[in-house]
């Protein structure tokens, strides 16, 4: 049930991103434009624009938006963004995190704030849910890569810390300093991945019924809803019964 629901949760993201391209490509540019004016704007000298470079790809950025991105970092007028983490309580007492980007803190802390209270939750101070989860690098290979045995041995050469397997396919953890490196290695022994990105990885979830799921779930989409926010992430796990219900 883990694996099911865990595909489950990661579709039912990814068919809302799909209904909003042009929200998630912009947040995706931020990435890619933040990432090469703290750095080298060149892909192959700066690991987190890499990896910023080969998300947006996998979400099927058009080349020439990632080349803007990265050109409007080189720009004297590129705005300064500031990331900000923001933790809290969803319904259910799920724990929540929240990264933002952001030219103005105070709007962003304020409707962060007012997403939380109108849903069912409480904003906390930063710490207060995070030591729940671990940083972690995330690899997602779909099932046609090959099977769990191809893929644990490519992912234990390569310097990977775990692989789960199920019929959907293969998410391969690292640690969050070995992304970048465990990647490139996942790459040349299987191909493209689907995602690669650092999460936040749950240390341990909480089951949710079915009302207490609509309520998460409008509280995670208002705040993905907003341009400010780049990754919500949730200690949440429901039953395939309760996804089929939503």
């Amino acid at each position: 049930m883990a694996g099911h629901s865990k595909w489950a949760n990661i579709q039912h993201r990814k068919g809302r991103q799909d209904a909003a391209r042009s929200k998630l490509f912009s947040k995706l540019s931020k990435e890619i434009t933040v990432a090469a004016k703290m750095g080298d704007p060149d892909p192959d000298k700066n690991p987190r624009l890499r990896l910023a470079v080969k998300e947006a790809k996998s979400n099927s950025v058009p080349k020439d938006v990632i080349d803007r991105a990265i050109k409007k970092s080189q720009g004297g007028d590129a705005e300064t963004y500031d990331e900000i983490r923001y933790e809290g309580y969803g319904p259910g007492g799920v724990a929540v995190i929240v990264e933002a980007m952001t030219d103005n803190r105070n709007r962003t802390a304020s409707s962060v704030r007012s997403t939380f209270s109108k849903n069912g939750g409480n904003l906390g101070e930063t710490g207060s849910v995070s030591f729940m989860f671990d940083r972690k690098g995330e690899i997602i290979y779909p099932a046609s890569v090959g099977d769990a045995d191809t893929v644990m041995e490519a992912a234990i050469m390569a310097g990977a810390e775990d692989v789960e397997s199920s019929e959907e396919g293969h998410i391969i953890y690292t640690a969050d300093t070995d992304l970048n490196d465990v990647s490139n290695a996942m790459e040349e022994a299987l191909g493209e991945s689907e995602s690669t990105k650092l999460i936040w990885k749950p240390q341990t979830t909480t089951e949710l019924d079915l009302d207490t799921a609509q309520k998460l779930f409008k509280l995670i989409e208002t705040l993905e809803d907003d341009d400010d926010v780049q990754n919500v992430t949730a200690n949440f796990e429901v039953s395939d019964e309760v996804m089929a219900a939503l």
